[in-house]
């Protein structure tokens, strides 16, 4: 047990404070008292509760030790060596008294042998306390350990059953382990207990359990688990794009590992506004199977200096913990443009991805959009930090078919009354979005008029239009000059 090796070089190594952030208290608290027992320590509890307590004694020592500052003044009275486990303490860390007395001990532990053991979900030590905190941390148990486990209980299961055995693939049973990669190992073996309780391991048990993980690891709020993942079938055009998933989609899954095949670290989806990157995204997750994680960078801004590149880190480790995964970074541009009205933040940010992106060796596999290129700072553009560019332009005719068809199909309406071909002569320049919303306005044209829809709903609701290409026409004109020759037509 690697942990118990780590921390017993801890307590040897007279931390005045050690801080432990879990959501396991009740095993932190049984592995201290082991080790505290293997060194001859008495080990005192304290809650607010509870107070200040000997071992597993049922009474405080002190009735008056339930409040926190008397507890800390028993314990810097005290010249006998201890350690000392301080229970959800993280809301009196706000008082300069506590934290003064703190310090006081921390000061003295060395001479008396004591250590103070601060367990709680987490802890933000204040600055005055820092020099005296040292970190402790259960490590998650290995995928090997995982499928052992999941395997045990799957026995257990079979046991109780008399006899009756889990339905399942080798397949499957590797992606269970993937969803549940990255939890402690009670709740990993709640779940997977949860999972197959029908008797069998499928697709539908995947989205609950990460999300009950994306739930545990993102406890700020600032990524978004996004369950409305799409499919390719359901996307008009894309055949290249489609095509380049498709050949890495096995080294991305783990079910090829052959060398020289690196894993894909991720694309930037540039193109006209409605023309389906975003959608894109999505279905990346969905071909995939795996789970969609949204950053959006306006919840990560704050106006403390320092708070927005934390925020983004504790992001990206909470995308690696969910690994593997899509990391869906949305008109990019917005969170890391060239800004020179923001004090530095924009680099700041910037060079915290950049870092993140060459040191992350999980399958973090990122799906970005941008609307406006040349906002975007050429550090980010180089080979070597994403695999492609991707331009997604304006449908062409056999795209603009298969959208409107795609569209129609969706809504159960007969398209053999439709003259798909007449309409799509009629709306070049449109972007998908744009077909769409023709083919809803020309429905309830026709359900105003207590008609069916017909081909001539379409063609008049088309001419009525101008699209985006026409109102904007100079801007994506320029764009689609850019992206000519400097990036990769998705369709």
């Amino acid at each position: 047990m690697p942990e118990l090796h780590d921390l017993e070089a801890l307590l040897r190594s007279h931390a005045p404070i050690i801080i432990s952030e879990t959501q396991e208290e009740p095993r932190v608290v049984a592995l201290f008292r082991r080790l505290a027992a293997n060194m001859s320590t008495p080990v005192y509890h304290w809650t607010v509760t509870d107070g200040l307590r000997l071992g597993a004694a049922p009474e405080p020592m002190r009735e008056s030790t339930r409040d926190a500052t008397d507890a800390l003044v028993d314990i810097k009275m005290r010249d006998n060596p201890g350690l000392f486990l301080l229970i959800d303490f993280h809301p009196f860390l706000e008082d300069p008294v506590h934290v003064r007395l703190l310090k006081d001990i921390a000061q003295q532990a060395k001479f008396r042998g004591q250590t103070l053991v601060l367990i709680s979900h987490k802890i933000e030590p204040p600055p005055e306390l820092a020099p005296f905190c040292s970190h402790f941390s259960f490590s998650v148990p290995t995928r090997e350990r995982l499928k052992t486990m999941v395997l045990e209980e799957a026995q257990a299961w079979s046991r109780r059953t008399e006899g009756q055995n889990i339905r399942t693939t080798r397949q499957m049973l590797d992606r269970l382990v993937d969803s549940l990669f990255g939890l402690p190992a009670e709740d990993a073996k709640r779940l997977a207990i949860g999972a197959f309780q029908d008797g069998m391991i499928t697709d539908a048990d995947l989205p609950p359990i990460m999300k009950a993980k994306f739930d545990q690891l993102n406890k700020d709020g600032v990524l978004s688990f996004e369950y409305d993942v799409a499919r390719f079938a359901d996307i008009g055009g894309l055949r290249s794009l489609k095509r380049w998933l498709e050949l890495r989609y096995p080294v991305f899954s783990g079910t090829l590992k052959q060398k020289g095949l690196d894993t894909p670290k991720g694309i930037l989806l540039l193109g006209v506004q409605g023309c389906g990157k975003s959608l894109a995204a999505k279905a990346v997750a969905g071909s995939w199977h795996a789970p969609l994680l949204r950053l959006d960078f306006g919840s990560i801004y704050n106006k403390y200096h320092g708070e927005t590149e934390r925020n983004l880190r504790e992001s990206l480790s909470a995308a690696e913990s969910m690994a593997p995964c899509v990391l869906w970074i949305d008109e990019i541009e917005k969170g890391i443009g060239s800004d020179s009205h923001d004090g530095g933040t924009s680099r700041r940010v910037l060079g915290t991805l950049l870092t993140w992106m060459a040191e992350n060796r999980e399958r973090v596999f990122i799906v970005a959009t941008a609307n406006d290129i040349e906002s975007l700072p050429p550090e980010l553009l180089r080979k070597g930090r994403l695999d492609e560019i991707f331009f997604v332009d304006l449908p062409d005719e056999e795209t603009r078919k298969v959208i409107l068809d795609i569209h129609l199909r969706q809504r159960e309406l007969p398209t053999e009354c439709i003259d798909i071909d007449d309409i799509v002569a009629q709306t070049s320049g449109f972007s998908g979005s744009e077909l769409e919303q023709l083919v809803v306005s020309a429905i309830y044209a026709a359900h105003g008029r207590g008609t069916r829809l017909a081909t001539a709903d379409l063609v008049e609701g088309a001419q009525a239009t101008r699209p985006l290409s026409v109102v904007m026409g100079e801007k994506i004109d320029r764009l689609r000059q850019w992206a000519a020759g400097r990036t990769v037509p998705a369709n």
